[in-house]
């Protein structure tokens, strides 16, 4: 599949300053339950002067509300705490919402999200890792050092610093009952777990929330690579079951279930991308649940001006 625009600059970066096509809006509130997550006020922050008007609005966005139809209480982009009780507080609650049946709707997407940004905040402020880590409940222990170890290794996976957005579009994810039928289809007829598939789903494309090729020219949700499609794809490429099951099928023909590094790493020659699918799905197989947790990260991409979040609807035309 190679090392892709979508893997390089976009999975390696989850944090800092979000993006929307909306208006930015301040707003004080917290959402229920996380005292410590705000949203501040609207900031430009300096630009070059070469990039289109488009970019303007992504490169100079900061702490915006995103606003959902379904319901407005948990409609924020989330803003991590910058102290350590906090930020536990914020990641222990997090990883409880997204292993709750209970927790549906725009509130488990809002609480998988503010997972995500929690762990790239542990990857950038080390001086904040120890202290939280050590008071993390030890059911999830483990759960959080994979997590925080799979981020890490795909910061060293990339990124690369372009000076531009994209030339993607943003879509919803399938639904999450879907994407779970499509991983257990591929299991069932290739041997695959759907822990690594969904893992490979995660990295490459959030889920399959982008559209676009990466800088290699690798398409669809699981990133395949046309030469690589016609041997081992059968439908459409952008199709998520298609893809899906031609992932299986490609990892069975590598290696897979006996040898699951060495397929891997034929999906992807990188160890850090290897060891990071290896970790997330190792999450995913110790509780399935987890899975809910990370179908709510985000599109995060990295630019030489910065991190932003390019969420549903987002296209650079």
């Amino acid at each position: 599949m190679g090392k892709g625009t979508v893997v390089a600059c976009l999975l390696t970066c989850m944090l800092v300053t979000a993006c929307s096509s909306v208006a930015p809006v301040a707003d004080t509130t917290s959402a229920p339950g996380i005292a410590t997550v705000t949203v501040n006020s609207y900031e430009p922050a300096s630009e070059p002067a070469s990039v289109s008007e488009v970019e303007r609005v992504a490169l100079t966005s900061r702490d915006r509300l995103v606003r959902v139809a379904d319901d407005p209480q948990w409609s924020a982009v989330p803003i991590v705490a910058d102290e350590a009780s906090a930020l536990l507080e914020q990641l222990v609650t997090a990883e409880r919402a997204v292993r709750d049946p209970a927790v549906t709707g725009s509130k488990l997407a809002y609480m998988g999200h503010l997972q995500q940004l929690a762990y790239r905040r542990l990857i950038e402020r080390p001086d904040l890792r120890d202290a939280v880590f050590a008071a993390i409940p030890p059911d999830l222990r483990g759960s959080a050092d994979f997590n925080l170890a799979a981020g890490a290794d795909l910061w060293l996976f990339g990124p690369v610093r372009v000076a531009e957005l994209p030339d993607w579009r943003i879509v919803s994810a399938p639904p999450i009952n879907d994407l779970m039928r499509y991983y257990r289809e591929a299991e069932a007829q290739f041997g695959v777990s759907w822990s690594y598939l969904a893992a490979i789903n995660l990295v490459e494309t959030r889920m399959g929330r982008i559209r676009g090729d990466s800088y290699a020219g690798a398409q669809g949700p699981m990133q395949f690579m046309p030469k690589t499609w016609d041997a081992y794809g059968d439908g459409d490429i952008n199709d998520p079951r298609d893809a899906i099951l031609a992932a299986a099928r490609y990892l069975h023909a590598t290696g897979a279930p006996a040898d699951m590094e060495r397929a891997i790493w034929h999906y992807n020659h990188d160890p850090e991308y290897v060891d990071a699918v290896m970790k997330y799905a190792a999450v995913m197989k110790g509780d399935p649940n987890a899975f809910r947790g990370f179908y709510g990260w985000q599109v995060y991409y990295q630019t030489a001006h910065g991190v932003y979040l390019l969420p549903v609807g987002w296209s650079k035309n």
